[in-house]
């Protein structure tokens, strides 16, 4: 049996109890290096396989699971964050499922979740934004036409950038020509809940400054939108003048 896992966002005890579990249940577990942080394989067991996917090929990868399976062991696939973002999983599923090997899927706290965390930050504000885009610029890897920086940004919706911090003049570029204004508050977000996390914080116009400013390349998320200003509606779940199922609103 093979067990995806999410790793959460970076800090070790942002695992879920689940995930904790599985991993120290595992016989081989394979983690990706280069994002996850190696705190986490403290809780595995002792005699534990342990591979750094980071040095792998996904061929590789499946020659270690068939391995396991064949001497009857658990594996744990230790993805950083949750799986479903970034995570390169669909490919391996489908190669599981040709291969007939079982599999199931434990989330994980994304790091977008983390950095929101971090910055004290709600991505969906009344009167500010109700929509999260996760999106990241085209670099070595494309994305689709029609997802492109410039034609997102004209939603003036919260947007979190992941694998971008080092295409953030491009991205400034686009951001702006989209429609987002030079004033819109932005930050980024390095290492998000790791011990060494740091936040800056600055504006669609000084975005691509504060990234080279502070010899950001990598495991940066960045986060545009009104969502991080100071104008915003308040809720009415919790207006007293909103009537709910579970209350009657004062009289106006």
């Amino acid at each position: 049996m093979v067990h995806f896992v999410g790793a959460g966002s970076g800090a070790a005890d942002l695992i879920t109890v689940r995930g904790a579990r599985l991993l120290g249940e595992a016989d081989v577990v394979i983690y990706a290096g280069s994002l996850v942080n190696p705190a986490l394989l403290q809780y595995t067991k002792p005699g534990c396989a342990i591979h750094n996917s980071a040095e792998m090929t996904l061929e590789q990868v499946l020659a270690v699971i068939k391995a396991a399976e064949e001497r009857g062991q658990a594996t744990v696939r230790l993805h950083t964050g949750d799986s479903s973002i970034y995570g390169a999983v669909r490919e391996q599923f489908d190669q599981l499922e040709e291969l007939g090997i079982p599999y199931d899927v434990c989330p994980g706290v994304s790091s977008f979740c983390g950095a929101a965390a971090s910055l004290r930050a709600e991505y969906t504000l009344p009167g500010v934004s109700q929509t999260v885009i996760i999106t990241r610029a085209a670099g070595r890897t494309p994305v689709p036409e029609g997802e492109s920086i410039r034609a997102l940004a004209s939603h003036q919706a919260s947007m979190v950038l992941f694998l971008s911090a080092s295409l953030a003049g491009k991205l400034q570029e686009d951001l702006l020509a989209g429609g987002y204004a030079p004033d819109t508050p932005a930050a980024v977000v390095y290492k998000a809940t790791w011990p060494e996390e740091k936040l800056f914080r600055c504006t669609v116009g000084t975005l691509a400054q504060t990234v080279a400013g502070n010899g950001l390349t990598k495991t940066s998320l960045l986060i545009v939108g009104g969502c991080l200003g100071g104008g915003y509606l308040r809720s009415k779940l919790y207006d007293p003048g909103f009537t709910t199922e579970y209350r009657k609103g004062a009289e106006a």
